[in-house]
């Protein structure tokens, strides 16, 4: 029967699912086929109950008013409700558990992976039936196929073992874009995405299908989406960017370092490519096209220009002071180089000499003169080589003048090469 007010019984929607609806006489409707909820609620109340008739087989939808009891395998109708059957509607702020959500993918940010949704949990409270949990376990299929009981009891006689739920609250199922019908299976999050590390982001959307994993991306503030992007394979990269407004993409570069928004633009068509460039700040836009002048493949083309060089009579106190006002990112100010008047690289201190030297004392005196040094054309290779030879963690790179253009540093060409380090 259905549960007097204040009591409480919990279901799954595979226990429904099938079950046959009768009317107040007890003559056959149908089967229920699916169930109506509307969002917005912590736990959304089901609002209509979709039935399968006994004849034709069509679908059909009645409000969940109109059920009377549900006892054993029967749905009971109020007097006169199959007369109020009608076509299935469904608004955007509404969803069919069955059609929308059952067996669909759902991205589970806190195990940063991608679920399917075996089953929904459900109660009936106060004559209301509402939706509780999703289960994303095996215990959910074992549920649908009917052996749930039999595993059991099996499990439970071999190794006294019970295998465990798997499911999350639906007070964590939230839309992921404006329309959220269809994007609700995309969302089941016990944090927010963009608190996720990119990497575990790049993992979930490269698991994805072309039009989710471009509602994804499109969700992420611009700086997770640009950590992102470097992430995620590059065959999958153009297609993203395919899909990504020229107006947000300018921007989502901008927060990359440039030679990493070099590499990601030298793979656009040539004319998307420089009108993105266009758009582009002037300092910005100067270090892209100076590394894109460099040919795929060779050291210019993967070297940043984020790092500090001082002249040789500079103090420890000065190059402190410097890497204090640097915001570049501290893979690439390691080291600090010491140059002539010609921007030619002398030598090189680390950030130890900061820590432990004198403020006074000069760079030149302190430097280590005996620099390896790439070359801009020089074949990634042979960069390699460099690193797994002297175990470096950035090497400068240098024109055709000796006059230091960047550096590369061990991120840089492990992305790049990586087969090269692995001996």
């Amino acid at each position: 029967m259905m549960q007097e007010p204040d009591l409480k019984m919990f279901l799954y929607f595979s226990e429904l699912q099938g079950r046959s609806v009768v009317d107040a006489e007890g003559r056959t409707v149908g089967k229920l086929a699916d169930l109506k909820v509307r969002l917005g609620e912590l736990f959304p109340k089901v609002t209509s109950v979709v039935v399968r008739k006994r004849r034709g087989r069509k679908l059909a939808a009645l409000d969940w008013d109109d059920v009377d009891s549900l006892d054993g395998i029967l749905m009971t109708l109020k007097p006169g409700a199959e007369d109020r059957l009608g076509p299935v509607s469904v608004s955007n702020e509404e969803i069919l558990l069955r059609e929308d959500l059952l067996d669909k993918q759902v991205v589970d940010t806190f195990g940063s992976k991608i679920e399917r949704v075996n089953d929904i949990h459900l109660i009936i409270v106060n004559r209301d039936l509402r939706t509780v949990h999703v289960d994303f376990g095996a215990r959910g299929i074992l549920r649908r196929l009917g052996w749930l009981k039999a595993f059991d009891r099996l499990t439970g006689w071999l190794f006294a073992y019970t295998l465990p739920e798997k499911m999350i609250s639906w007070k964590y199922v939230q839309p992921l874009a404006s329309d959220p019908k269809r994007n609700l299976k995309l969302n089941v999050t016990l944090r927010k995405l963009h608190e996720l590390h990119p990497s575990d982001i790049a993992d979930i959307i490269e698991e994805l299908d072309q039009a989710n994993r471009s509602s994804v991306f499109k969700m992420l503030d611009l700086e997770t989406a640009a950590e992102t992007l470097q992430e995620i394979d590059p065959k999958l990269q153009l297609s993203l960017l395919e899909t990504t407004s020229d107006e947000k993409l300018s921007d989502i570069l901008e927060e990359m370092e440039p030679d990493e928004a070099t590499d990601i633009l030298a793979d656009l068509p040539e004319e998307k490519k420089q009108r993105f460039i266009r758009t582009m700040e002037k300092p910005y836009r100067q270090s892209v096209e100076a590394l894109l002048r460099y040919e795929e493949g060779t050291a210019g083309s993967i070297m940043t220009k984020d790092f500090i060089a001082l002249p040789r009579e500079a103090t420890i106190g000065a190059a402190t002071e410097e890497f204090k006002r640097s915001s570049h990112p501290l893979e690439t100010v390691a080291y600090i180089y010491i140059i002539d008047e010609g921007k030619r690289p002398l030598g090189v201190i680390t950030l130890r000499h900061l820590l432990l030297c004198s403020r006074e004392e000069t760079l030149g005196k302190l430097m280590n003169p005996h620099l390896i040094k790439a070359g801009v054309e020089d074949d990634l290779g042979t960069v390699a080589e460099l690193f797994t030879k002297y175990q470096f963690i950035e090497i400068p790179v240098v024109d055709g003048e000796d006059v230091l253009q960047g550096i590369i540093t061990l991120q840089d060409i492990v992305k790049a090469k990586p087969e090269e380090l692995q001996a």
